[in-house]
């Protein structure tokens, strides 16, 4: 990883000011993209604002412009199925459950100790963080064996706000490509540099990379309500492991006319230790209903994210590097096809209690608002 670049020069006024980049890019990322420094920041203006391409695409070893997004959004701005409310407490009671239950509330209450107790989370109102990120893909190949990641590395970095799990805004930028997400409170939404915007079915929901050790109040609010199923290895640390399943009632509001999501599943990994998340893991496969005919196709995707450099920022722990894996497994018609990205990532800058941030930051692009009003999905 290196040093992130968080000014642009001023292309059409050669004594005006430096602008500041919305999403800071890698040093590395820069100087990949020409010979001297004002070809280089002239080519990522011009890749921050392409059209829709049909040019053939070898990024992340996919086929073209829309299979790469599809894959930056994958890994990059997934969502978890549940709402996290930011006014239920952080511990709860260990009685009047079950064994496996009272377990796991016990393991989290562990957990937001290490992470700073009840009173440093209670005061969080808003954060927000700065990152980079290196990501490397495979080919989508066939059968359902083992695949590799291969081929060139592209770089980014991110930038994400939030003021409670439903009121977030995500920016990334890969080898030139810009993924946008967010969530105004009332629906989460995502568009592309090359794709329109649209909406995600269902209430809003929290950003993944919030529980790759962004946001401890998010993870203890998710796992209070989970379950203990043992002990495993994660990252050479003994873990206790809590296992969480999305309820039927819930897929459905997610689920479109088109497709219907069988189960989505969480696995967080706590270290014995220390008491941190080591590893957060989930699995979701979905069920693609045909137009015509009865070619069910099944989609599962895996995403497993493992956590670490934990440091205290204003009294709060906050892992700020880790790795996530996404494998993503078609199946059903007469082939299999199965394909990995791997994500390293790395927190350059992170901060609590962002004054002036209203509402207006986590509105939603202009065209989806118009979409809202006249009524359409």
């Amino acid at each position: 990883m290196m040093d992130m670049r968080k000014l642009c020069p001023n292309l059409d006024k050669q004594d005006g000011l430096d602008t500041v980049l919305e999403v800071p890019v890698p040093e590395e990322m820069f100087s990949n993209m020409g010979n001297n420094k004002s070809s280089r920041w002239a080519n990522m203006r011009a890749l921050m604002m392409r059209a829709k391409s049909a040019d053939k695409s070898s990024h992340l070893q996919a086929k073209s412009d829309n299979e790469f997004i599809a894959l930056l959004k994958l890994v990059g701005s997934p969502l978890i199925p549940f709402q996290v409310h930011p006014d239920q407490p952080v511990t709860r009671s260990i009685t009047d459950c079950s064994i496996e239950a009272s377990t796991a509330k016990y393991i989290v209450q562990q957990y937001v100790a290490a992470i700073g107790g009840p009173m440093v989370l209670n005061s969080v109102t808003s954060m927000y963080a700065v990152g980079q990120v290196k990501m490397a893909g495979s080919e989508m190949q066939q059968g359902d064996g083992s695949v590799q990641t291969g081929g060139k590395s592209e770089v980014g970095g991110f930038v994400v706000w939030q003021k409670n799990p439903d009121l977030w805004c995500l920016e990334l930028v890969v080898a030139g490509y810009k993924v946008n997400a967010g969530s105004d409170g009332k629906l989460a939404w995502n568009q592309s540099s090359c794709q329109t915007c649209h909406s995600n079915k269902g209430p809003p929901r929290p950003l993944r990379r919030f529980f790759q050790g962004l946001d401890p109040r998010c993870t203890a609010n998710l796992f209070l309500e989970a379950v203990c199923i043992g002990e495993n290895m994660a990252n050479n640390e003994d873990c206790f492991v809590l296992k969480l399943e999305t309820d039927v009632n819930i897929l459905k509001t997610q689920a479109s006319s088109n497709t219907e999501i069988l189960h989505h599943t969480m696995w967080g990994y706590f270290s014995q230790r220390t008491g941190l998340l080591v590893k957060f893991e989930d699995t979701k496969l979905v069920k693609m209903n045909p137009a015509r005919g009865n070619d069910t196709v099944f989609w599962e995707t895996s995403i497993e994210s493992l956590v670490e450099d934990y440091r205290y920022i204003e009294g709060m722990n906050i892992a700020h590097s880790g790795k996530t894996t996404a494998t993503l497994y078609r199946y059903g018609e007469s082939r299999n096809h199965k394909r990995k990205i791997e994500e390293t990532w790395r927190i350059e800058e992170v901060g609590f209690n962002i004054c002036g941030l209203s509402m207006d930051c986590f509105l939603p692009p202009a065209d989806l608002m118009r979409e809202q009003d006249g009524g359409e999905e």
